[in-house]
């Protein structure tokens, strides 16, 4: 939809989550910025002038969310293609392959099989794949992302994939040989298939009142070709934002030519606890290795200096405590190199930074880092029965996304979905920070709410984006509510209040069990990309 850039748009009737006035009701937006908060009564004196005038109707004005590390076109082909998310079984994943791929056309790419849960506790053999393909050339990614099944058909098309590291010939695909296989899948994509995938996604996102995303590209997860057509298409305003992450180690050049506003986002430390990759210090409880490091701490120390030198933001995929350990030492050498403070000033990022101890935490404070992370993992994995328990044992997996310890310690948060890996969810992204599954790491929800709003603009180094104050971006959502409350100080105590004279804003009920509030209307920069 195409809107007018000057026009004045008045809410009122509702309740406007904002630190300016902590009892608004109303807010007026001039252009793309934020005018006025305040009363219904004081409104008036806008109703006459404005554009428009929404009456919410009790509805709740927030900051749009900003979901700080996604995979757009991976995410789209998910949402539109072959989904094999919560398949029960193996049999059941086998039959939903075998029904796609008699109306594929071209490569069937497919994402979320999790062989964990399943009765047979495997993932299909190769003949088994190839069977259900009916011979198709086939890519599906296992939920983390870090792992897949090809078929022959597909091998055939990746050049000496058998000398690669993480080549299997009967199984799943890891490391570089699935990199191989995924580069080989994409790039028989369309434009047309990639441009209706991005799509789907920026859809997706507005609808959920999302206003901006970080997108997670590199050589080996996408391509320059999909990160320039992704930014083109996010700069013709109809959806949300998209800040482009080029993740190639050295590549500072590389990032600053395809308009990233970082080199970094999913480069690889390390891979993923589920296809056990992750890079750990002791070796998993299920398999007889600690995983897989790809960056030793000179080459960070390399990567840190040039991009602070540039004036550029690093950033690395880290997420067993090996290679959480090596970013550390890579940063800190590199701020030995060029000085503390020039790279505080760029708050690097350490993208999922699951496995960390109080030593790791004390050193993202010292270094300024910022952790991005994905409060997902823990609701789909944690747990005495999750994933991570089976991967590391209850003691380690206990310890993993420490997230009030990092706020204890003043690291900054930013929340994001690392979809397709979870689904785009940002009020379920909410919830699962405010009531992790191990009690002691959970957060309030007004913390966890900031990490997924203004959390993620803090992280592009924008600290005065993500809040609803006069003079700020007009990029909003309105959600219908059913009630508005307070969580207690101490999130580990059960608590709410409905109390006024708190003065804190409201949020809605997110206990679990509790329904999610639905997206009425997303505005980025005061256009409306999503109106129910």
């Amino acid at each position: 939809m195409t809107e007018r850039t000057d026009r004045t748009v008045l809410l009122r009737g509702g309740n406007v989550y904002s630190p300016a006035d902590p009892f608004a009701t109303a807010m007026l937006v001039e252009g793309a910025h934020i005018a006025w908060v305040g009363s219904d009564g004081a409104a008036e004196a806008y109703a006459a002038t404005a554009d428009e005038v929404v009456d919410l109707n009790g509805a709740l004005v927030t900051p749009a969310f900003v979901d700080a590390h996604a995979h757009a076109t991976s995410a789209g082909l998910a949402l539109t293609g072959l989904d094999l998310t919560g398949c029960p079984s193996l049999a059941d994943a086998l039959d939903r392959i075998a029904g796609a791929a008699r109306t594929a056309d071209g490569v069937l790419i497919g994402h979320g099989w999790d062989e964990t849960g399943w009765p047979e506790g495997r993932p299909p053999t190769l003949a088994e794949l190839d069977t259900a393909a009916g011979g198709a050339a086939a890519y599906l990614s296992r939920t983390d992302v870090h792992s897949a099944l090809a078929t022959t058909a597909l091998r055939t098309l990746a050049d000496g994939l058998a000398a690669q590291p993480g080549f299997d010939p009967d199984g799943p695909l890891s490391q570089d040989a699935h990199h191989a296989v995924r580069r080989a899948a994409l790039a028989h994509l369309t434009a047309a298939q990639r441009r209706a995938a991005q799509q789907a996604t920026l859809a997706r996102a507005a609808e959920l009142g999302i206003g901006a995303l970080h997108e997670c590209a590199g050589p080996a997860i996408s391509s320059e070709e999909d990160l320039t057509e992704l930014l083109a298409l996010a700069a013709e305003g109809t959806g949300p934002e998209v800040f482009g992450y080029w993740g190639e180690l050295g590549a500072v050049d590389t990032a600053l030519r395809l308009g990233a506003v970082g080199a970094g986002g999913d480069l690889f430390a390390d891979g993923a606890l589920g296809s056990h990759t992750a890079c750990l210090h002791a070796p998993y409880e299920d398999a007889g290795h600690t995983g897989a490091a790809y960056l030793t701490a000179a080459q960070i120390a390399d990567h840190v200096a040039a991009c602070t030198e540039a004036g550029l933001q690093a950033g690395f995929h880290a997420i067993g405590d090996a290679a959480v350990d090596a970013v550390v030492e890579g940063v800190r050498a590199a701020a030995d190199r060029v000085g503390l403070p020039a790279v505080r000033a760029l708050r690097h990022r350490v993208e999922h930074a699951e496995a960390l101890d109080e030593e790791s935490i004390a050193a993202f404070a010292e270094l300024g880092l910022t952790a991005s992370v994905q409060p997902a993992f823990d609701a789909a994995w944690g747990g005495p029965d999750g994933m991570y328990v089976q991967r590391l044992g209850a003691k380690r997996a206990a310890a993993l996304n420490p997230y009030a310890a990092l706020l204890r310690a003043g690291v900054p948060l930013a929340f994001g979905s690392d979809a397709p890996v979870t689904p785009l969810d940002p009020w379920g992204t909410v919830r699962a920070a405010a009531f992790h599954r191990t009690p002691e790491h959970r957060i309030s929800v007004r913390a966890a709410f900031t990490a997924h709003t203004r959390g993620g603009w803090r992280a592009l180094g924008r600290d005065a984006d993500g809040v609803l104050v006069p003079g700020a971006v007009a990029s909003y959502a309105v959600w219908a509510v059913e009630e508005l409350v307070v969580q207690a100080p101490d999130s580990r105590v059960a608590g709410w209040s409905t109390d006024p004279r708190s003065g804190t804003p409201g949020l809605p009920d997110l206990t679990p069990g509790n329904p999610l509030p639905a997206c009425l209307r997303t505005v980025v920069r005061g256009r409306t990309v999503h109106l129910a």
